[in-house]
C-alpha cells in the first residue's frame, strides 16, 4: 500500500490576484501579482514548506489560470493529482485591496460557479482519504452540491477508518469552519452581496461535518454561524459538544483559545507584527497546525507555533509564496516579534 500523505485538503482554488501597491483602491492599483490561491490549497502549500506531504482534491476551470495553479502547486511540493478541470466553468480569480493593518476587502470571482463546487463523490480516492495522517476540509465546501455531498462522504469515509482505540488510523480531521455568506445561496443576493448572513441553513451542514472532525477551527464570526455562540469559552464548548476533542477558536488581537475534550485549554497572545497584509495569516496558522499535531506537540506549542507561522505571513504581502519555512518559525519564536521586513517577504 502506498505511504499515506501527511496532509490532504479538500476545496477551494483559484489565482489571487493582488495589488503590488499597499494603501490603494483597486481603482487607482497599476500593478498586480498572481499567486496561486484559495484557503485549502493554501493550507496544503503551508503545510509543504514546514515539511510534510501534502496534496490536495479540488477542480479548476479547462483553462490557462488552470494550467497555472497546477505549476503553482507542482512548485510548492504540493501533490496535484486530484486537482482536475471542468469544461463548463472558469478558473475563479480573486482580487483584493490593502489598506494595513487590519482592512483587506476581497473581491471573489466565482460565476457562474465555482469549479472547485464541482467535486463529485463519485471521483474521490476514498483510500487516500482515509489513510490520510491528517484530512482537512472547510465550511465553503458545504455550501453547494456536489461538492458538499463530496465533503461528507469524505468525512464519512475517514469516521468509518478510525474506530476508538486504533493507533495506527488517521491522527486528525479538521473542520475549518471559514465562513463565506456570499458562496451560499441563503446569503447571496446573485450579485456577491450577502442579503442576511445568518448561516440559519447552514448550521445544519456544519453540524453533520462536525460530527465527523477531531478538530474544529475557525474566528468568532465563524464559531457563531457553526454553534450560534460567539463568547470564546462558550464557542469551544459548543464545538466539543459537537463532536470534535480539539477546538481552536481565533480572536485576532486577543489571541487564539484551543480547548480539549479532556479539559485541558491553552489561551495563547499573537506574536507581535507589523502588518502587511493579514488575508493569507489564517492559512499559515493551519498548515503550522497540521505539522503541529503530526509532531505530537502539546496544544499551547502547536498554538504558538501556528501563531507564529500567521505573523510571519502577515507581514508579507502574497499568500501562497509567503509560506514560512521552519526555520523562520523558529526564529520568530525566539525573537517573540515578526517585523514588517521579515526574511523571504515578497517584494
Amino acid at each position: 500500500m502506498p505511504e499515506p500523505y501527511d496532509v490532504i485538503t479538500m476545496g477551494r482554488i483559484g489565482v489571487d490576484i493582488y495589488p503590488l501597491q499597499t494603501g490603494v483602491p483597486l481603482a487607482r492599483v497599476e500593478t498586480f501579482g498572481k499567486f496561486l490561491g484559495g484557503s485549502p490549497s493554501n493550507v496544503a502549500v503551508a503545510a509543504a514548506r514546514l515539511g510534510r506531504r501534502t496534496a490536495v482534491i479540488t477542480r479548476t476551470g479547462q483553462d490557462p489560470f488552470g494550467d497555472y495553479l497546477h505549476q503553482a502547486l507542482r512548485e510548492f511540493g504540493v501533490d496535484d493529482r486530484w486537482v482536475s478541470a471542468v469544461a463548463a466553468y472558469p478558473t475563479p480569480v480573486t482580487f483584493c485591496e490593502i489598506f494595513p493593518p487590519d482592512d483587506f476587502p476581497l473581491y471573489f470571482y466565482r460565476q457562474p460557479k465555482a469549479p472547485d463546487l464541482e467535486i463529485h463523490s463519485a471521483e474521490l480516492d476514498l483510500d487516500a482519504v482515509r489513510t490520510a495522517r491528517v484530512f482537512w476540509m472547510t465550511g465553503t465546501g458545504l455550501c453547494a452540491e456536489p461538492s458538499r455531498t463530496a465533503t461528507l462522504t469524505a468525512l464519512r469515509a475517514r469516521s468509518a477508518a478510525a474506530p476508538p482505540g486504533a493507533p495506527d488510523y488517521p491522527r486528525a480531521t479538521v473542520f475549518d469552519l471559514d465562513w463565506r455568506p456570499m458562496f451560499w445561496d441563503e446569503g447571496n443576493d446573485g450579485n456577491g452581496e450577502a442579503k442576511d448572513g445568518n448561516g440559519e441553513g447552514a448550521r445544519a451542514h456544519y453540524r453533520e461535518a462536525l460530527a465527523h472532525a477531531t478538530v474544529a477551527v475557525g474566528n468568532l464570526d465563524e464559531c457563531e454561524i457553526a454553534t450560534g455562540e460567539r463568547e470564546p469559552h462558550a464557542a469551544a464548548r459548543a464545538l466539543l459538544a459537537a463532536g470534535p476533542e480539539l477546538a481552536v477558536v481565533k480572536q485576532g488581537p486577543a489571541g487564539v483559545l484551543a480547548a480539549h475534550r479532556d479539559g485541558t485549554t491553552a489561551e495563547i497572545p499573537p506574536l507581535p507584527v507589523d502588518v502587511v497584509n493579514g488575508l493569507g495569516a489564517g492559512d499559515a496558522f493551519g498548515g503550522a497546525l497540521c505539522h503541529g499535531l503530526l509532531a505530537g506537540w502539546d496544544t499551547a506549542h502547536i498554538m504558538r507555533y501556528a501563531n507564529a507561522a500567521g505573523a510571519i505571513v502577515a507581514s508579507r504581502l502574497a499568500c501562497s509564496s509567503a509560506m514560512p519555512f521552519p526555520h523562520e518559525v523558529e526564529q520568530a519564536l525566539t525573537e517573540g516579534r515578526i517585523g514588517a521586513a521579515a526574511p523571504g517577504a515578497t517584494p
